[in-house]
């Protein structure tokens, strides 16, 4: 919302009306091809235009019919009694729509299907994709991308051949092909960020990804195809025409450009070379010791160490490590291409205080590199609770709060599916007046546990939001113990800039 009429205000004889968006033309980037639009995000901004007496007249900007059906539907069944469509209920709507159109029986399970693809496509929209999007190396969040869009994908595909024939195009159009064609996209950007810092290290498996890059590319082509002149024997042709890949600046590029791929020389040999979860780097040939993510009891399992091939030919490798207690998956093996080699730990046979485990790693010719593994284990660890910091960071879904603090006229709700992960929390009324944060003011708290004293850096994710109210910036607080509340204006620069740099973060 840019704009809500102020209720202080006289109301206007002609009432009031919103002209809202589910594609868009503009900077940082268009956003054209595929549905994007999360039911939940609808409902709050027009929920917060209607609580603000905006009731006589919405209209919504769709771009392409086709892909939109689903948004399209919520926007007018909402719009029609938005009374009847509180926040708690958007995963019913989702079930109902899906029951409509195809039925009972998969109804549940294909409304995780709209909800589960356009909670990804929320964290970065299609266009707006790269191959540094998603980490290769922190928290294994490219792969886990992959992995569950994949899924989402072969769920999707299971359900196709279980719908009556007469669907089946139906179901294609409205829930297969946005899934598939959006999981091989991602899986596209992340195959080059791999090829990309693949080459940087030396791999064997390099050019094998300019290949796989190259198939992915290939499939979205034909997915478009299909789409467009066999589905429906071309019903829907032209639908799926619109250019998604090869974006250079905000406006579409006139045709698909795939992404930039690297190829490398390999040596006549056998190679060895290491790299760990958490680094780009390399060894040999990066300065400093290869350091692994720190590990306490509450943290990941394991961690990995990639052993890997700079050459043609083979190597043994093995791996020991100075303590008995630490748990290595494939301590010896065979090296082609590459191996992942998981690092555990027996926590029950770790000694309480600050350890660092030296792994050493041999390869040919008795080359050998050291790898430190950190271990924290408090002398008190049956007494940590809440959310535990690791590797100097602590992440919270907001709706995993400890406690909700309502007052006699702010309470706390949760809008179910809204945002990158789970689904966000926010304060109602949307009309009621600022509040001054303190003791006694309504907020969420969440107990975390540090074990580091000194400076803490916040990142708070917000919904996307203007200055609606035109009051110079929206504003939050965060405060830890019984420290005073530092306020924070979630508008301080309202530029073009700061916006495109802000709705691509």
């Amino acid at each position: 919302m840019r704009r809500i009429p102020n209720l202080k205000d006289k109301p206007r004889a002609g009432g009031y009306g919103i002209y809202y968006h589910f594609d868009y033309v503009g900077g940082p980037r268009n956003y054209k091809w595929l549905n994007t639009t999360q039911v939940s995000r609808v409902w709050e901004q027009m929920h917060l235009a209607y609580r603000h007496g905006v009731d006589r007249l919405w209209i919504v900007n769709v771009g392409d019919l086709k892909p939109i059906e689903y948004p399209i539907e919520f926007f007018l069944d909402y719009a029609w009694d938005p009374e009847a469509w509180p926040a708690e209920r958007l995963p019913e709507y989702a079930v109902r729509w899906a029951a409509a159109q195809f039925g009972t029986e998969h109804a549940q399970a294909i409304a995780k299907l709209l909800t589960g693809y356009t909670t990804i496509n929320s964290r970065r929209k299609p266009e707006l994709l790269s191959p540094e999007t998603y980490s290769q190396v922190n928290y294994r969040e490219a792969e886990r991308v992959v992995v569950e869009y994949n899924k989402l994908a072969a769920e999707a595909e299971r359900i196709y051949a279980l719908v009556p024939a007469e669907q089946r195009d139906a179901f294609y159009q409205l829930v297969l092909f946005p899934i598939q064609a959006c999981a091989n996209l991602n899986e596209l950007y992340v195959v080059v960020g791999q090829n990309r810092l693949y080459a940087k290290q030396g791999r064997a498996l390099t050019n094998e990804l300019v290949e796989r890059a190259r198939e992915l590319y290939a499939r979205d082509a034909e997915l478009c195809r299909y789409y467009n002149e066999e589905l429906a024997d071309g019903k829907w042709n032209h639908m799926m025409d619109q250019t998604h890949i090869g974006y250079s600046y905000w406006q579409q590029p006139e045709k698909q450009v795939m992404p930039k791929v690297e190829e490398i020389e390999l040596a006549t040999n056998a190679e060895m070379g290491v790299a760990v979860e958490g680094s780009t780097d390399s060894w040999p040939g990066a300065t400093g010791t290869a350091v692994l993510p720190a590990m306490n009891p509450w943290s990941q399992q394991t961690v990995y160490l990639d052993i890997f091939n700079r050459g043609q030919g083979e190597f043994d490798y093995a791996i020991t490590a100075s303590e008995p207690w630490v748990r290595i998956d494939e301590p010896k093996g065979k090296i082609q291409k590459e191996n992942r080699v998981q690092i555990g730990v027996n926590w029950d046979e770790v000694p309480a205080g600050e350890l660092q485990v030296k792994m050493t790693v041999t390869g040919p010719n008795d080359q050998t590199f050291v790898v430190e593994l950190p271990i924290h284990k408090p002398q008190d660890s049956e007494n940590v609770a809440g959310f535990v910091e690791s590797n100097g960071c602590v992440s919270i879904d907001s709706e995993h709060y400890t406690r909700a603090i309502d007052t006699g006229l702010i309470r706390w709700n949760r809008i179910p599916d809204l945002g990158r992960t789970s689904s966000a929390m926010t304060m109602f009324p949307v009309t009621a007046e600022q509040q001054s944060p303190g003791k006694d003011s309504s907020r969420l708290e969440y107990e975390v546990h540090l074990f580091n004293a000194g400076k803490v850096k916040v990142k708070a994710y917000l919904s996307p939001t203007l200055d609606f109210q035109n009051k110079g910036g929206l504003e939050c607080a965060i405060s830890f113990d019984d420290e005073a509340p530092q306020r924070v204006n979630l508008h301080p620069d309202m530029s073009v800039p700061a916006w495109e740099g802000m709705s691509a973060a």
